[in-house]
């Protein structure tokens, strides 16, 4: 019998498999992103399509699965817990759902005891304490807030060049950008980024960051401009977590860190009396470990 852990994100989601009795990794794999905020048929859809492909992927049937999800609450969601149930096949008793914010920072701080930023496709801080209270800073979505994540990096990005293109009806002086966001979109011009930004979801408009990174990388000033603004949006959410819980190692993970150098530069430039960790982690083979401890296995 095999654990699963998965970690979904806007952009894509990721899964570990491992056997429930030594823990040992038997397979991994990507598929789309999703989100637990179910609140239509599409995200519901997207959500099943992003779990389903999964069990057919794995050599033996799955006893248990932890999950850290985008968009989830940071209370057990029954709704989450039945759609988990549905695309796994398992019973809502073996299933454990967790934001995947909460699950990241069980993962940088297994044992306990720090602050995290998340830079993904969103982006949002949180620190845990001793007796398992959270909070939260940021994190509410692009409509609202997200600084500095991919979603926003790609949003601030057109902003800004579509304020351009409104002075002169040319991208003057963002040419770089805006060869790099039109070839993203499948066009030139206001109508393939209307279809993708107001016709698909967050995921995908996250996915235009790497266009704006790729203009930062040869030199745009515009994009240039939006990958140190980010930094300064995550350094806030550093700033704010040790202003609330007090001192404490801040950790700072996500996609969005690996776009521009610019972005880790402009953090540690904007807290200097922070100390900022940048850990590799992999959260969902964290997940499955958890997983296997739900199952009552030995650690």
């Amino acid at each position: 019998m095999l654990v699963l852990g998965v970690d979904m994100g806007g952009s894509a989601t990721r899964w570990v498999a491992c056997r429930a009795t030594d823990g040992s990794v038997v397979a991994r794999g990507q598929t789309t992103g999703a989100t637990g905020l179910l609140f239509s048929d599409a995200a519901r859809a997207a959500f099943h399509d992003a779990l389903a492909p999964i069990p057919a992927s794995l050599p033996a049937p799955l006893t248990a699965a932890c999950l850290g999800v985008t968009g989830a609450g940071i209370d057990r969601d029954p709704a989450v817990v039945a759609a988990v149930g549905a695309a796994l096949g398992l019973p809502g008793d073996r299933v454990t759902v967790m934001n995947d914010v909460v699950l990241a920072w069980h993962t940088a701080f297994p044992g306990g005891q720090g602050h995290l930023v998340a830079a993904g496709t969103g982006s949002v801080g949180i620190s845990i304490d001793a007796t398992g209270a959270i909070t939260l800073v940021g994190g509410r979505g692009s409509l609202i807030d997200d600084g500095g994540s991919g979603a926003w990096i790609a949003l601030t990005a057109l902003d800004a060049l579509f304020r351009r293109i409104d002075e002169t009806g040319h991208p003057d002086g963002a040419e770089g950008l805006a060869h790099h966001l039109w070839q993203a979109v499948g066009g030139a011009g206001w109508d393939p980024v209307r279809r993708h930004v107001y016709g698909l979801d967050r995921g995908a408009i996250g996915t235009l960051a790497p266009a704006v990174a790729a203009a930062a990388h040869q030199g745009d000033a515009i994009a240039l401009g939006v990958m140190t603004q980010a930094g300064r949006e995550l350094a806030r959410l550093a700033r704010v977590l040790v202003a609330r819980c007090g001192p404490a190692p801040v950790a700072v993970v996500g996609g969005v860190l690996a776009l521009h150098p610019a972005i880790r530069a402009a953090m540690e430039t904007a807290v200097p009396a922070i100390p900022l960790h940048f850990p590799v982690i992999d959260a969902a083979a964290h997940a499955a470990a958890m997983a296997r401890t739900a199952t009552g296995a030995p650690a």
